[in-house]
């Protein structure tokens, strides 16, 4: 912190927003870095503050929250380390799926963007003219989005190598789901079903249509059952290694569509919600208590997450990605760039980086603006109320005035701007991710 404020970032910070800068004594330096959210000025402009007091009133004008209950709204809206507006916000409140945002951070964190789950495919016996005269073993490590499409292009390449028909079972060891059932019985009769086209239903026969033209239609039957072993057998021979999209790529797919059985298992493999919680205040460097998780997705009021917070690991997010070539909008939906999932229908300014959260009476949105006056705004929102949808088109009205107030930027800046471009969606079932480890 020392080196950020030597750097004179900060001062350009100030100077931007119009804030007469003044030495900094040694103990308000001190006092600025044990400040998990780094904010050393008020913001002079009184637009946030403003925006904000017009927005709780209209909430209580139009009877969306009751008078008495408007001090169980929360509201933190930051740019750089001047403080634009507060209300309630560093108190911990029911937050919904901006719990994601604290998974994401830790699973970013922890593994880097580039990371690959592998799923090993290995039989128990030999093969001979087309059959695998044993079992065909499923080995997972917890890879979140293996779908129809991922399981439809393992059985292909089991075709490629010749195998047409399993004697055995099919047998499913370590961490596997599919198709976001994380049982993993169930998992693998979904499994089954995939490699074998003959069993397929119209949802699966329109997931494969869905891939480029030209994919064939596995066809490996299985004649025994599904099992799930808690060992390996020692005698096995490797066939396939398929790996995972890239986790930058899950992440942002888990927030598009607010995925909870994603959140849940990344949760889990970086070793549950009480490690999410605690790395995920560390490292956005905010008060623990301002961080309380029952999960990694976000399901259930329990999970309390302070409005400040959920900014201060969005920054701390922001920071990881752009370390790695990266941004804050290769990991969420982003406004004009992304029409899908949870952007669809909403009315929110171009350019911005968004988390939604919902439950029955709770709407959250946190995320990060362009503007022209104030560079980088981050913000959320937490309102508490029977009124979802109609808090949602407030949230969205309330960034549309607190833009005009702070002006249009010109242009999404490339800090904000995905590197995959515009609605773009990630190839399920992509061959090239499956290695052949059988050599003949």
């Amino acid at each position: 912190m020392l080196e950020l404020i030597g750097s004179g970032l900060v001062s350009m910070w100030l100077e931007m927003a119009g804030v007469q800068i003044k030495p900094l004594e040694p103990m308000d330096v001190l006092a600025w870095q044990s400040n998990p959210s780094l904010i050393v000025a008020p913001d002079p402009n009184p637009a946030g503050v403003t925006t904000v007091q017009q927005y709780l009133q209209g909430l209580a004008t139009s009877r969306l929250v009751a008078a008495n209950t408007v001090q169980s709204q929360g509201i933190w809206i930051q740019s750089g380390p001047i403080l634009m507006a507060n209300h309630q916000g560093t108190i911990p409140l029911p937050a919904a799926s901006l719990t994601k945002i604290a998974t994401s951070l830790v699973a970013f964190k922890t593994w880097g963007p580039n990371h690959q789950f592998e799923t090993l495919v290995s039989a128990t016996g030999p093969i001979q003219n087309g059959v695998l005269k044993g079992d065909l073993v499923i080995i997972g490590s917890g890879d979140p989005l293996f779908v129809w499409e991922e399981a439809i292009a393992v059985g292909n390449t089991l075709n490629k190598m010749g195998i047409k028909r399993v004697q055995g079972n099919l047998v499913i060891t370590g961490y596997f789901a599919m198709n976001f059932q994380r049982d993993p019985l169930l998992a693998g009769q979904l499994l089954k079903q995939a490699f074998d086209h003959t069993t397929w239903t119209r949802g699966i026969a329109f997931q494969h249509a869905r891939m480029p033209k030209g994919t064939p239609k596995p066809q490996v039957a299985i004649a025994g059952t599904v099992k799930v072993a808690a060992q390996l057998n020692p005698q096995q021979t490797l066939l396939v290694r398929h790996r995972s999209l890239p986790l930058h790529q899950i992440i942002k797919e888990m927030n598009v569509f607010s995925n909870n059985d994603m959140a849940q298992m990344l949760a889990d493999l970086v070793g549950g919600h009480l490690v999410v919680q605690s790395t995920a205040a560390q490292l956005a460097r905010v008060p623990a208590s301002e961080i309380q998780l029952i999960n990694g997705s976000g399901l259930g009021v329990e999970n309390r997450i302070s409005p400040r917070a959920a900014c201060a690991m969005l920054m701390a997010l922001q920071q990881e990605a752009l370390a790695h070539g990266l941004n804050l909008a290769d990991l969420f939906p982003t406004s004009g760039f992304d029409n899908r999932g949870t952007l669809h229908a909403r009315h929110i300014p171009a350019g911005t980086v968004i988390k939604t959260g919902t439950l029955n009476e709770v709407s959250a949105l946190a995320g990060v603006m362009p503007t022209h006056d104030r560079g980088l705004v981050w913000f959320a929102i937490i309102n508490r109320g029977p009124y979802v949808p109609t808090f949602r088109a407030e949230q969205d009205k309330f960034l549309q005035r607190l833009l005009k107030q702070l002006q249009i930027a010109q242009g999404v800046p490339s800090v904000l701007t995905p590197h995959s471009g515009i609605n773009y969606v990630p190839q399920l079932g992509a061959a090239n991710r499956n290695e052949v480890l059988l050599r003949s």
